[in-house]
């Protein structure tokens, strides 16, 4: 079987997207890059978390050609290999539909930095241009919103995309952002959102890597 340590993480990964309510019943996705053998380790799709079993996970290479498993892979495969194929530091991607980060995405509106865990992401966490799930047209908007300077990047009317060096650092921002899609929501609910500035959000940034 390939990549078991990979398809262990996918499943115990999976079942913490749906714990900490980031996904509802089989939505969302999650994947591995391992680099060294190239290839990629990837959730399946149409199966719920708590069902998914070491060999449901597919093994798929950089251009989504199925290596090893019977299952289909998630219908966002192509979002994964786009991003891999773009970005060589990057070795995980989680995509959720949580509820207010998702909410800001039907608005197609960006997330500035109105907080300063923002910088998780970068200086904001951008909005990529609206594409039906599961089309090339939708991987190659997310990549192109996500550039090079960003770890975090809203799907319009769709949900939220994460990459990490790991899928640890993949999900903790998942996390953070949705944390902070919140707090946005509720202050342009307020009608008064105050980002901070260049200074302070490059700073933040500063601070962050330094804390890793």
């Amino acid at each position: 079987m390939l990549l078991q340590k990979e398809r262990k993480k996918i499943v115990e990964y999976g079942l913490k997207l749906k714990e900490k309510g980031l996904v509802k019943l089989t939505g969302g996705n999650l994947s591995i890059y391992n680099r060294k053998e190239n290839l990629i380790a990837i959730s399946p799709s149409g199966i719920p978390y708590e069902d998914i079993k070491l060999e449901d996970v597919v093994i798929i290479d950089p251009i989504g050609k199925i290596v090893e498993g019977n299952k289909k892979p998630s219908t966002e495969y192509r979002i994964h290999t786009k991003i891999y194929n773009n970005l060589d530091d990057i070795n995980s991607v989680v995509h959720t539909h949580p509820i207010y980060s998702t909410t800001i995405s039907c608005m197609k509106e960006e997330i500035p930095p109105i907080h300063y865990l923002v910088a998780y992401s970068g200086k904001k966490v951008p909005c990529a241009k609206y594409a039906p799930f599961g089309t090339k047209q939708l991987a190659k908007n997310t990549m192109k919103a996500i550039g090079k300077n960003h770890k975090a990047v809203l799907l319009s009317n769709h949900g939220l995309v994460t990459i990490g060096q790991d899928i640890k650092e993949a999900l903790t921002i998942n996390e953070i952002i949705e944390y902070v899609a919140q707090i946005y929501y509720r202050t342009k609910s307020c009608n008064n959102p105050q980002p901070l500035n260049k200074k302070q959000i490059k700073d933040a940034i500063n601070k962050i890597e330094g804390y890793k």
